[in-house]
């Protein structure tokens, strides 16, 4: 992890910088070297710069505004978490739009739903699948003025004069470029803090979904009150592996804004499938999941004990023993007795840091559970390997 250097939002407003297109914009000019995402290809996770993202969320929107968005319009992307999704999300807000996350597993009747609900645009697919989705019910969504999509994979030979690749966009966007370099900027300052900027479509548990909406001035002040309680050690760069919908709140502002305020590493997960191996790889050093995640992570190490030797058991149940007592202390805020805090070292030295590493959280600073409320036994769980584990609730003006 290298050294950066972050500004406070007070020190961001005084300098102008109160909306997310400007304190993106100031964050790709300043780090502009710097490792802002991993994303894997073939294997192998290949790295993205700050100045990657910026060229191409830059791109994204002065296309955007070549094909006839208007500032307020609403921009749908329905694809898994990947670096597209956030060159996306970037680029609309820069150029005065509101994207507008659709859930993967969304039917093309709950697609047509959000489209027409929102008066969409423009609509941003994953792939063929997410592509035949809107092909389904366009006839149904008169405001769809254009389809891109990220992933043309089986969709070589396809031809419609709404859908265009993502890559084409993206050449739109470099020719709007070299012909009025200023337009970009144009636009970013043409941003308040008030507007709106994104829509985030509720479950619809009690009723249709509804579109929440949210200003910048909401996520600037969600990014930076998300970090306050545990802010990275040191100036050092944080990094985390991001898997969870794009489209919902909690996971938009730790893995979509949450890097604009800490310039956090964002690790993108190969599928739903891989990320235990993908946490291992990763070793994040913040993580955020919804307690199933935990449910699951908890499961697979007690299944795993039980394939174990006798000895293996013996010396688990005794790590975990002595952590509790550390927890107990930990959790009623008092402090531990010499005793406790030198038996936890051995624990921690010759058991339960090679439990922690085989399931990728041996690097961690602190965990955060959100969305859904979390057992306490299960947190106390946590607890007792050495993991600090907060629940995350509702930020201030969100």
């Amino acid at each position: 992890m290298a050294l950066i250097k972050r500004e406070s939002l007070e020190e961001l407003r005084s300098a102008g910088i109160d909306t997310i297109p400007r304190l993106f914009r100031h964050r790709v000019k300043v780090w502009k070297k710097n490792v802002v995402m991993r994303d894997k290809d073939m294997g192998l996770w290949q790295e993205i710069t700050w100045g990657e993202y910026g060229k191409n969320a830059r791109h994204v929107a002065l296309a955007l505004l070549e094909l006839g968005l208007d500032r307020g319009d609403r921009v749908a992307i329905i694809s898994e978490n990947c670096p597209e999704w956030l060159y996306t999300d970037q680029g609309v807000m820069a150029a005065g739009g509101i994207s507008v996350g659709i859930y993967t597993t969304d039917s093309a009747k709950q697609v047509e739903y959000v489209i027409t609900n929102s008066q969409a645009k423009f609509y941003f697919a994953e792939d063929e699948e997410q592509l035949d989705k809107i092909l389904e019910v366009r006839g149904n969504t008169p405001s769809l003025k254009n389809v891109i999509v990220f992933d043309m994979k089986g969709l070589r030979d396809f031809n419609d004069p709404m859908v265009i690749s993502f890559d084409e966009l993206l050449e739109i966007g470099r020719k709007a470029e070299e012909k009025n370099p200023a337009r970009y900027d144009q636009h970013v300052e043409q941003s308040k803090p008030e507007d709106l900027a994104i829509l985030i479509y509720t479950s619809g548990t009690t009723g249709p979904p509804k579109g929440a909406m949210i200003s910048h001035f909401n996520i600037m002040e969600a990014i930076f009150v998300l970090f306050e309680v545990e802010p990275p050690e040191d100036d050092l760069i944080d990094e985390i592996l991001t898997f969870l919908p794009l489209c919902h709140v909690a996971e938009r502002n730790v893995s979509g804004f949450g890097p604009l305020s800490t310039g956090t590493v964002i690790n993108f997960a190969e599928s739903m499938a891989t990320v235990p191996q993908d946490i291992r790889e990763v070793s994040p050093t913040f993580y955020f999941a919804v307690p199933r995640i935990w449910e699951k992570f908890y499961s697979t190490l007690m299944l795993r004990m039980k394939d174990s030797t006798a000895l293996e058991k013996l010396a688990f149940k005794w790590a975990m023993k002595v952590g509790q007592k550390l927890a107990t202390h930990r959790l009623e805020a008092s402090k531990p007795p010499l005793a406790v805090r030198l038996g936890f070292r051995l624990a921690d030295r010759f058991v339960l840091s090679n439990i922690k590493k085989s399931i990728g959280l041996n690097r961690v600073r602190y965990c955060l559970s959100g969305a859904a409320p979390i057992s306490p036994d299960l947190l106390r769980f946590y607890y007792s390997l050495g993991i600090d584990m907060r629940e995350g609730c509702n930020t201030k003006k969100l």
